[in-house]
């Protein structure tokens, strides 16, 4: 979805439209979730401080977040995709991969399925959403950023190697700012210079995921479409908009997001006895960090200060993040129909 939050804001309230927006928690305190297109043109994006926003766009407003409306828009659009395919695999409330190599309308061309998605979604939500096709995940999620807003991109397999070749190392999905730094510092500014690396050399220099940058932009990426997401766990999921370092606001994101996990825990009235912190970095890495109590954590301080431990246990494992993550497992009652990622973004400020 092109910036789902703020774009579902301005549809439901006229007087936004146009108008720089961010749904967040104002000037003074909290953070960004998602600033409306006006807004990004002056560089305001996820997960940024409201004071820094506001000083880059003084004439921003700043819109508290309707978690309910947006969970609303996401079931609708939901609905939709099931009536193409059941082979989706949600990222979070506004994106998701769908497999429709054997969809539901008989379809061969994967670009006219697209077409009529889209046409739905914005006929039945008012909400524009850019797509990307073609043969794996990677180019599909490379090629759904290409166009944004209300994009629609094909990555055909036969031209696949070349546009990687052409494709600045910056646009690359799971290279974040600090590593296409790095990677320009060893002259990789496009697709062709890292291809000319060696497996073993991009292993040396980018440790794991330098095997990862050599798959692909080759076009390797056999990873399926997976629906089946069933959990022994309750949490939630912050993907940003953009990747962050900065420690401030990692901890601002995580500190935030406390209230909204344990206001989950207790609705289902169901904790656990541990605490798992997930961090997925830029360069797509999962990293996660668990600590056990022997009692059942009801309590949100209590919570709070061991998400902040298991982020600073983190800290040097990764060089900027994606997606933070908070679950709790060893819980009271079994919840094996429970799912982490629809409950994403969805944290008060």
């Amino acid at each position: 979805m092109d910036a789902f939050f703020a774009s579902v804001e301005q549809r439901d309230f006229p007087e936004l439209r146009g108008k720089p927006i961010a749904v967040g928690g104002g000037e003074h305190r909290g953070v960004t979730t998602t600033a409306s297109y006006e807004a990004r043109v002056y560089g305001v994006k996820s997960a940024m401080p409201g004071w820094k926003a506001k000083q880059l766009c003084p004439q921003l407003i700043f819109v508290k977040p309707r978690f309910q409306a947006y969970k609303e828009a996401s079931d609708q659009i939901q609905s939709i995709f099931l009536r193409y395919t059941d082979l989706i695999e949600p990222l979070s409330l506004d994106e998701a991969f769908l497999d429709v190599s054997e969809n539901k309308m008989g379809e061969p061309l994967a670009m006219e399925l697209a077409k009529k998605i889209k046409e739905d979604i914005l006929k039945e939500t008012a909400l524009s959403c850019s797509a990307g096709i073609s043969y794996c995940k990677f180019l599909a999620k490379v090629a759904s950023d290409l166009n944004k807003p209300n994009g629609l991109t094909l990555i055909h397999p036969e031209k696949a190697e070349k546009f990687l070749e052409e494709l600045a190392i910056e646009k690359f999905y799971g290279v974040g700012k600090v590593t296409a730094h790095k990677m320009h510092h060893y002259g990789i500014f496009k697709g062709a210079d890292l291809k000319n690396w060696s497996k073993i050399a991009l292993a040396k220099r980018f440790g794991k995921v330098g095997l990862f940058y050599y798959d692909i932009v080759r076009g390797i990426d056999n990873r399926p479409v997976k629906n089946d997401r069933k959990r022994k766990s309750l949490g939630i999921e912050r993907t940003l908009d953009e990747n962050i370092s900065d420690t401030y606001e990692i901890e601002n994101v995580l500190t935030m997001l406390v209230p909204r996990f344990y206001a989950r825990l207790k609705k289902a009235d169901n904790f656990g006895r541990t605490i798992t912190l997930k961090i997925k970095s830029g360069d797509f890495q999962v990293m996660t960090r668990s600590r056990s109590r022997d009692f059942y954590i009801s309590e949100q301080e209590d919570i709070l200060e061991l998400a902040l431990e298991l982020l600073k246990e983190s800290s040097g494992l990764y060089e900027n993040i994606r997606l933070l993550g908070l679950s709790a497992s060893n819980l009271q009652k079994n919840v094996d129909d429970e799912t982490e990622e629809w409950v994403q973004l969805k944290f008060d400020f």
